[in-house]
């Protein structure tokens, strides 16, 4: 449904506000303020209503929803003075009471094999899941070989950076043992997605690959086997590693093919994954080659909405470890998160940097929702996830911070963000009082490909509090030899700890260490 007032629309299928039909960056709060409130616009809602429907009914302060409350009223141009679009009935509640007129929403009208003129157009990789094939079963009509891709297709369909053939063509593959190259010419896809389901009596194990349809090899393989009694579990674990697994070894592979083009004929998309590797090496160098060739992406395709989050990720390093201004890089990174959100408002990675952006203004509360948000556009997403856990270690939710990073390590075990979930799950050790623990998980984040000087004083500073002093010297001179600027102030900036005791613990920790 679409939602009219003023110059603004409210989409609530695309989840998206647009002024003069430009989308509005706005945060996903105060986005379900201002549809609750259009919704119920025929009478006054309370605070305890609004509570209910926006924060799910947890405790929220009263100047949490006087903010949110604020912030709607400024995105669609109305003050607490004015109140022209939303009304405070002193006391008692609130009313949206601008004219509202309705329609509903139109879908993309699509060719006869289900894919528009506008995403063919697009350099976006793009994706086939075909029909699995069904051995053994002694009911033909065993629906698992269909159902399943049918749910993958859908869950896939989540991840905005990916264009996945509808089901209306790549099901007419039903029964067919195509081979790669014939589902890239069919269907004219970089990948597809193929499988094998056997049944042996009461056991049912399914094997999936991931094909490249360019050079006809496999990128990833996975096979799980369980009960047939116990389908809907298999199901799932099924989903959420084939999604994960796109999510990694397409990019990656991309980034590979990038590689083999000279530098003058790389085009928008392969610019920005191999911006990505680059963006993941977490150093200066490879930092400063990333952000160029964002860049350079963007001055190629102007509305590339993830290049743009790629940039905001770039900013945040630069910020967070100290490479350059970080007034100016904080500044950079909120902005290009806003501009890609501006172009793409369902980009989970948009709502990621944006999240991740509020670190560095030290509000780990306003980071929240935004992380919440990228995981309700993508269940799957690993390192939403993993964000979530490491804002609510510092503020003080070690538990949920626990059940976070535990779900971002089973959904990509291969994440090149592996170390710092690592990292976060130590300092949730250290949070609970138990320093043993929070060594032996400081040791694997240093330990993991990719970690940097930060890492080291993790491991450095659980090694000391557990009483390894000779662990907590070898690691604090790795981070010492590696980023020799870095000090105790930069490392309780980068890990902001709300506990005043366990910051001066921490405090005293990398003094004795040499920070």
């Amino acid at each position: 449904m679409i939602y009219a007032f003023h110059d603004f629309e409210l989409d609530t299928e695309r989840v998206e506000l647009r002024e003069k039909d430009v989308a509005v960056a706005v945060e996903p709060q105060v986005f379900a303020l201002l549809r609750f409130l259009i919704e119920n616009r025929e009478r006054m809602v309370t605070k305890d209503e609004i509570v209910t429907a926006v924060w799910n009914g947890r405790i929220v302060s009263d100047s949490a929803i006087t903010s949110r409350i604020k912030t709607a009223r400024q995105v669609v141009g109305d003050n607490g003075r004015a109140q022209s679009i939303i009304r405070t009935v002193h006391g008692l509640g609130f009313a949206f009471v601008a004219e509202v007129t309705t329609r509903a929403t139109l879908s993309v009208a699509k060719s006869e094999e289900g894919v528009t003129r506008e995403q063919h157009a697009q350099s976006r990789p793009s994706i086939a899941v075909l029909p699995f094939r069904l051995v053994g079963a002694m009911e033909p009509n065993f629906p698992i070989a269909e159902a399943l891709p049918h749910d993958l297709i859908t869950e896939l369909s989540r991840l905005h950076w990916l264009f996945v053939i509808a089901r209306g063509s790549s099901f007419r593959f039903r029964g067919a043992d195509a081979t790669l190259e014939e589902v890239r010419s069919k269907l004219n896809v970089q990948y597809c997605l193929t499988g094998i389901v056997e049944i042996s009596g009461k056991t049912m194990s399914v094997s999936v690959e991931l094909g490249d349809t360019q050079d006809r090899g496999i990128i990833w393989g996975e096979r799980f086997r369980g009960d047939v009694g116990a389908v809907h579990e298999i199901r799932d674990s099924i989903i959420n590693a084939v999604t994960s697994a796109v999510e990694v070894r397409i990019p990656f592979n991309e980034a590979q093919r990038a590689r083999l083009k000279s530098p003058e004929n790389l085009d928008a998309w392969a610019a920005y994954h191999l911006g990505l590797q680059h963006m993941y090496r977490f150093n200066k160098p490879d930092n400063d080659l990333a952000t160029s060739l964002f860049e350079r992406a963007i001055k190629m395709e102007p509305g590339f909405a993830r290049a743009y989050a790629g940039l905001s990720f770039t900013h945040f390093q630069s910020a967070f470890l100290r490479y350059a201004d970080d007034t100016e890089a904080t500044r950079l990174a909120q902005s290009y998160a806003a501009q890609c959100l501006e172009r793409d408002p369902l980009d989970p990675f948009g709502h990621f940097t944006m999240g991740r952006a509020q670190w560095l203004r030290g509000d780990l509360e306003a980071s929240i929702p935004w992380l919440e948000r990228a995981n309700v556009l993508n269940p799957n997403y690993a390192q939403a996830r993993y964000s979530r856990g490491w804002a609510e270690t510092f503020l003080g939710s070690a538990d949920a911070s626990q059940a976070n990073i535990a779900a971002a390590l089973a959904l990509s075990p291969l994440d090149p963000f592996v170390y710092g979930m690592l990292g976060v799950r130590a300092m949730s050790h250290l949070v609970l009082g138990e320093p043993a623990q929070a060594a032996a998980w400081g040791e694997r984040a240093a330990n993991s490909p990719g970690a940097h000087a930060l890492i080291e004083m993790i491991a450095a500073t659980t090694h000391a509090l557990n009483g390894n002093d000779a662990k907590a010297k070898v690691w604090a001179e790795s981070a010492r030899a590696r980023a020799g600027h870095l000090s105790k102030t930069d490392f309780l900036r980068a890990f902001p700890f709300r506990d005043p005791l366990t910051r001066k613990l921490i405090t005293a920790t990398l003094s004795r260490l040499g920070f």
